[in-house]
């Protein structure tokens, strides 16, 4: 049975692979959903929606369409303004809202200035109360470990998103600020097959790996974690590799897409 936490788990699960944007937000049903869960009781939603929303403005012909959608920006200033709301959330608001309510146009920048917010990437120049860190992952060959590595970040208290680059190996991830960079190290080398490294620059502006030693401290855990999509036993690898896309594009199944059960469920369950 579908309730509003695993719906939306599901959708940021989707909205994680980029080739899934463009379609969720072109969907009828989901956007005008997310919005209403921006206005949701359960923080736990409310992050989720936000990590979802956040995903989605990774892909700019998005932007327009997300900031037009009704109640959109109102959602996300209430939010922004809500008490009683975790430092995460409020702070992932304010991200999303600017993303949205960035010039489409902006003017150039300088050079220097261009270093510097590349150096940002994820972070609002105004949010000091997060950070990004750049991971290269040993071990991360296939989608297998790739979830493996995901169960094990967002068993991290203090991790607020994260995104994977599979060709580069690496993986970026966006925490608070006191969280150290450690216990992410901690948290990947506890899969047993997967090992990180931070991606810096030194002074020449090339890359580089800085070691990343596992910490003796505990972890600090996140007490409850959301629903994920579920595995299917008989998938070929081949049907496996396309799960995510299929479910957002195969309207024409006699069944209906997952998205399209989502989409009803958004759209028709207004209780909350």
């Amino acid at each position: 049975m579908m309730d509003a936490l695993s719906v939306v788990s599901q959708l940021r699960d989707l909205a994680s692979e980029p080739q899934n944007r463009e379609v969720i937000v072109q969907d009828q049903g989901c956007l005008p959903g997310l919005v209403l869960f921006l206005d949701h009781q359960n923080p736990d939603v409310l992050f989720a929606t936000l990590q979802t929303l956040r995903y989605l403005a990774e892909l700019p012909p998005n932007i327009p369409t997300m900031k037009n959608e009704l109640g959109m920006m109102v959602s996300l200033e209430n939010l922004m303004a809500r008490e009683g709301l975790s430092v995460d959330i409020t702070a992932l608001a304010q991200e999303v809202y600017d993303i949205l309510n960035a010039p489409a146009n902006p003017p150039p920048r300088s050079p220097e200035r261009q270093r510097r917010k590349k150096s940002q990437f994820f972070i609002n120049s105004t949010n000091k109360k997060a950070k990004s860190i750049t991971l290269h992952i040993r071990g991360l060959d296939s989608s297998d470990q790739r979830g493996l590595c995901e169960e094990a970040l967002l068993k991290v208290r203090g991790v607020i998103s994260f995104t994977f680059q599979m060709a580069s190996k690496r993986c970026t991830v966006r925490i608070r600020s006191d969280l150290p960079t450690e216990s992410l190290a901690t948290a990947i080398a506890a899969t047993k097959v997967l090992s990180a490294q931070q991606v810096v620059k030194n002074e020449a502006g090339e890359e580089v790996y800085v070691p990343l030693n596992p910490s003796e401290l505990e972890v600090p855990q996140n007490s409850a974690l959301p629903d994920y999509l579920p595995e299917e036993e008989d998938e070929s690898p081949e049907k496996k590799a396309d799960r995510a896309i299929s479910r957002t594009t195969a309207k024409e199944d006699s069944s209906g897409s997952w998205l399209n059960a989502a989409a009803g469920f958004l759209t028709k369950t207004f209780y909350w």
